[in-house]
């Protein structure tokens, strides 16, 4: 009996990022109400609720603390998971809540704890005198001694999967299940298909910007059209010049770079700039020079149809 007990605490064990998946719900919930409640103020004299803001919040705080944990025996970020607290201390082995002391200390530590930090902070923040600068030490070292506390039972929680807050390992509770969970099939295929495509399209953004895509397509549509002629003849610029071999429109400011072929200027000293390497989409002749056409086969022999 003893043993099929502990499985079914294994099997029905809270997972640990559920529980800290919770706790980071309380504090959005917290920091919500906070925005929205401070909305309410703001056509109001600035400043005004920085006075009595340590108390504001323990009230909040307090009214929330009352319709969750007191009355429901769970948090907000808990009832989303469902999960909720449940007694430690108590010697049954079946289901028992927190008792209404640990719901009430449970209040003092998180609630009082807040406020008191916050208060004794606005309260030796301006003050200089002697016996408040040991005061202001002595919470300073308590504080520091909570924190510490704090995170060897995050270490321990990390490891044993209990007891998320130091506040809950103090009081004996613990999270459980609101109801049982029903054991899932989960199938890892399109898991990993999403995986494999979130891989290769991260392998194409890092590969795409390494590819000179202008000078590949140079070279295969050399390959695919390939032309004859002999360069540098005035009758062969005439016909390849009524376009820009780049734009494919008619060339502005025509100028060549040692083939039969004319480009703009503007076309050709901007891919020149881009890549040194730049050839002839066309022929694949590599840049030379860059010489303006001839005024004669520019206006006469290009013009002729």
């Amino acid at each position: 009996m003893a043993s099929r007990d502990e499985n079914a605490e294994r099997t029905n064990r809270v997972l640990r990022i559920s529980q800290l998946d919770a706790l980071e719900l309380n504090k959005a919930l917290e920091q919500l109400v906070w925005s929205q409640f401070t909305q309410c103020f703001h056509g109001f004299k600035p400043g005004l609720l920085a006075r009595f803001e340590p108390e504001v919040k323990a009230f909040l705080w307090l009214f929330l603390w009352r319709f969750t944990i007191y009355s429901k025996n769970a948090t907000v970020g808990q009832s989303v998971l469902n999960i909720q607290y449940q007694n430690d201390l108590s010697p049954n082995l079946s289901y028992q809540p927190p008792s209404r002391n640990q719901k009430l200390w449970y209040a003092v530590c998180t609630i009082g704890g807040k406020w008191l930090e916050e208060r004794c902070y606005d309260l030796f923040r301006n003050r200089h005198i002697a016996s408040f600068r040991k005061a202001k030490q002595c919470v300073n070292l308590v504080v520091g001694l909570l924190k510490l506390g704090g995170l060897i039972n995050f270490l321990i929680f990390l490891q044993r999967g209990k007891f998320a807050t130091l506040t809950e390992r103090l009081l004996g509770i613990h999270s459980v299940f609101h109801k049982p969970q029903s054991v899932r099939e989960v199938g890892f295929e399109y898991m990993n298909r999403e995986l494999l495509w979130h891989g290769f399209a991260e392998f194409l953004i890092f590969l795409l910007p390494l590819i000179n895509v202008q000078k590949l397509r140079a070279k295969l549509s050399s390959w695919c059209v390939p032309l004859t002629g002999v360069p540098g003849s005035d009758s062969t610029l005439a016909t390849s010049g009524r376009q820009c071999s780049l734009c494919e429109e008619w060339p502005t400011m025509p100028h060549t770079i040692g083939c039969e072929h004319v480009f703009c200027y503007y076309c050709v000293k901007s891919s020149f700039l881009f890549d040194v390497s730049f050839t002839c989409p066309k022929c694949g002749t590599e840049v030379h020079s860059l010489q303006p056409l001839k005024s004669g086969i520019e206006m006469a022999e290009v013009s002729v149809p």
